[in-house]
């Protein structure tokens, strides 16, 4: 690969690769919009169900830390898979990983509209949430079109604001005591009305929380000693962030109280109520965190899915005009025009069958099982390639036991959204996802047996917009901007 067609190497230090993967996981838009949800299966018992998940990610994490530490790449779980398992395989983790972020960006559009339009009306203005989330979704596209690509530096000082706020308010809800004193009940599993299988439905919103943090693993071009640093970024960002959601969601659970999980269930923005309870001057300032912070991922998520739309254009997987660059921007303009009009399709679409909040849980329940089978398919991945590739460099426990144990406990949420069965659209989620899992498969053996190298590419640019041979112009820019921090 020539110079010209490489990421810019050494630009990221171990704290920019940390603060990568923690503000794409935007704490202030778990912490405000997930408890809830989760709180709907597992009850007073939200904040053990978040420790839960935040275990079962770092027990996955193990594994993708792995195979991160032995290839180190922009492709992320398409080269850790496709190295492992297959190039089959890994053009359906390719897959799976694009339809978890196209979904995304709509899920989070809906959300932007519901929780802006509610904040509003709190001050006496009542706008529509389609008015609101259309202002948005006009933005973003502008924003992408000149070519906005906020710094990691940027992105680490929204990030440290947003949290500040949100620890804040939960540190004043605790030291007034909260509803009825601090108890540390929602701690236990025995919280749960409907014991393990209401904390297994609830961690599906759990691991939700957690996408994004393998946002460390595309830096593998970029990040100084990467074998080195990316696996500790994974790590560190996992524990940081975890931290985050049980200190808060335990605040949040004591500042309604343990016997009034049904108002924080059926509250859509239980952390402004909490403001307005407890800390009435942050209400503005929890407000702003949480549009900023819902903004952010959904810029992030919709800058990743047009790279890749672009990249699939580029390398012929999609039509060419998709990959067609603005004379004086350098934007891919086509792919933004395109992922926009999915995203509105799918925002209202969905926003106004079932409500915009609603749209969030059913989208974000659809991406979340998507990006299950992703983690699962590392883990096997990782057990081949030390079993065969790199035996010598085998250790049991971390490539055996550990990617083992990670299989098993992501088929807990799996189950959770199986039996016993949630309500409707709910139970359909996992089927649908093994369908698109089977039509994919379908795919790959058909392009496997037709043209293998087209495979390669396909499931390359599905993961990561990226290939080997050759990157946009406009990549090379970017990466160009990407500040040196850590």
């Amino acid at each position: 690969m020539s110079d010209t067609s490489r990421l810019k190497s050494n630009a990221v230090g171990l704290g920019g690769a940390v603060i990568m993967s923690a503000a794409l996981m935007g704490p202030a838009v778990s912490v405000y919009f997930n408890p809830q949800v989760v709180a709907g299966g597992a009850g007073a018992a939200m904040p053990f169900t978040f420790l839960v998940a935040m275990v079962i990610m770092l027990i996955v994490a193990g594994s993708i830390s792995e195979m991160a530490r032995a290839l180190p790449s922009a492709g992320s779980f398409y080269t850790y898979v496709a190295n492992g398992i297959g190039p089959k395989s890994g053009f359906v983790t390719g897959g799976l990983m694009f339809v978890a972020y196209a979904l995304l960006v709509p899920a989070e559009l809906a959300l932007i509209g519901y929780y802006t339009t509610d904040l509003l009306a709190g001050y006496g203005i009542h706008i529509s949430w389609v008015v609101v989330s259309a202002l948005f979704t006009v933005l973003m596209v502008i924003l992408s079109l000149r070519g906005i690509s906020g710094s990691l530096r940027t992105a680490a000082t929204l990030f440290t604001i947003e949290v500040a706020i949100i620890v804040l308010l939960s540190i004043i809800v605790l030291a007034k005591g909260g509803a009825d004193g601090i108890t540390f009940a929602p701690l236990s599993p025995a919280s749960s009305p409907t014991g393990l299988a209401g904390i297994a439905m609830g961690l599906t919103f759990g691991i939700l929380s957690f996408v994004g943090f393998e946002a460390a693993t595309t830096l593998g071009e970029e990040v100084r000693k990467p074998h080195r640093n990316v696996p500790r970024a994974i790590i560190l960002s996992l524990v940081f962030v975890g931290l985050i959601y049980l200190f808060c969601t335990f605040a949040e659970m004591n500042g309604f109280g343990v016997d009034n999980v049904d108002k924080l269930t059926s509250d859509g923005a239980p952390f402004t109520t909490l403001a307005k309870m407890y800390a009435p001057w942050m209400q503005i300032l929890v407000g702003l965190a949480g549009i900023s912070s819902i903004f952010a991922v959904t810029m992030n998520t919709n800058n990743g899915v047009v790279r890749i739309i672009f990249a699939m254009g580029r390398e012929g997987l999609l039509p060419k005009p998709l990959s067609k660059v603005h004379p004086e921007h350098k934007t891919p303009t086509v792919a933004i025009w395109f992922v926009a009009a999915v995203s509105v399709v799918l925002t209202f679409g969905v926003g106004l069958i079932t409500g915009p909040f609603n749209a969030y849980v059913d989208l974000g329940s659809i991406l979340t099982l998507a990006i299950i089978p992703v983690y699962i398919l590392t883990a096997v991945a990782c057990i081949r390639h030390f079993s065969r590739t790199r035996r010598a460099e085998r250790n049991v426990f971390k490539h055996i036991v550990i990617p083992v144990l990670g299989i098993l406990v992501l088929i807990i949420p799996i189950v959770g959204q199986v039996y016993p069965a949630p309500a409707m659209p709910l139970t359909l989620f996992p089927y649908l996802v093994l369908l698109f899992i089977v039509v994919m498969s379908v795919i790959a053996w058909r392009i496997g047996k037709t043209h293998p190298e087209t495979l390669r590419r396909a499931g390359t640019v599905m993961a990561a917009g990226e290939t080997e041979e050759e990157l946009a112009e406009a990549d090379a820019r970017q990466a160009d901007k990407i500040d040196e921090l850590g």
